[in-house]
């Protein structure tokens, strides 16, 4: 957890520097594949130190997820045999129960778990490499990407250029839980509407 804290204050850091754009699509990028901490870290305070470029961060951000997550299903696809165990034993968020868990739930939900992996906390990266592993298709994996991605960065960003700095609180505290709420009413909602007809 120290290690995780260390990595977490240096993320933070590149906020009050002139490369934090930069630092924010490589942060998502590496999210997306291998590293413990959420882009919406960084994110944040780039949208409260300059709100007017709010939308632009939330476009980077989204850029460099989808294409982390595409780096995460090659290595799924293609290596996942030579460094499996390297992620089950160094990468928070990797076990072998909740990667066996994904490659079921992927056998009859495939657009859904990548779209609410890429809306919700729920960790990314284990849902970007589970699809390279089980072969999901790569056109569906990467439009519920790009959907799932941008709906939640353009989320944050959007609430942060509307209302500034007093919604930050807000988002810190309660944004995941909402978006959790969100994710199971939109879900409902479509089994409702498969039902009825």
């Amino acid at each position: 957890m120290k290690l995780v804290r260390k990595l977490y204050d240096w993320v933070l850091s590149w906020a009050e520097t002139p490369y934090g754009a930069i630092a924010l699509f490589f942060l998502a990028v590496a999210e997306a594949s291998f590293f413990p901490i959420p882009p919406d870290v960084l994110l944040l305070p780039l949208c409260v130190g300059k709100r007017t470029q709010a939308l632009r961060f939330a476009a980077i951000c989204t850029a460099g997820s989808v294409l982390g997550g595409a780096i995460g299903y090659a290595i799924g696809w293609g290596a996942w045999e030579a460094v499996g165990q390297f992620f089950y034993d160094y990468v928070p968020g990797f076990t072998e129960d909740k990667f066996n868990r994904v490659g079921g739930l992927y056998e009859t939900y495939n657009f859904w778990v990548v779209f609410v992996a890429a809306f919700t906390p729920i960790p990314y990266k284990v849902i970007t490499i589970a699809a390279g592993v089980f072969q999901i298709s790569f056109p569906m994996f990467m439009i519920a990407s790009l959907v799932g991605r941008a709906a939640r960065f353009f989320l944050v960003a959007g609430m942060l250029y509307f209302f500034g700095e007093p919604i930050r609180g807000f988002i810190d505290r309660w944004f995941n839980l909402l978006v959790v709420a969100f994710t199971i009413l939109l879900i409902g909602g479509f089994a409702l509407l498969k039902y009825m007809h």
